[in-house]
């Protein structure tokens, strides 16, 4: 019962999950906490978080620069 319109919406919002999931590890060393305390370990996933928010607001910026 479901509009295919929503499946779309939806699709594009998991891929979009998924792309951010990927920088996180790969780009911002999210999979780095190997060997850290649980108070480092929080530490640690706080500054890849805010990160990943700088990059994001950076990216959806209407005063960003569009390379060619």
């Amino acid at each position: 019962d479901t509009d295919p319109a929503e499946l779309v919406r939806l699709a594009k919002i998991r891929w979009r999950i998924e792309h951010d999931y990927r920088e996180l590890k790969t780009a911002l060393g999210l999979d780095h906490f190997e060997g850290r305390t649980w108070t480092g370990w929080h530490r640690h996933v706080t500054l890849v978080t805010a990160a990943q928010l700088f990059l994001t607001l950076l990216r959806t910026s209407p005063k960003a620069r569009v390379s060619a």
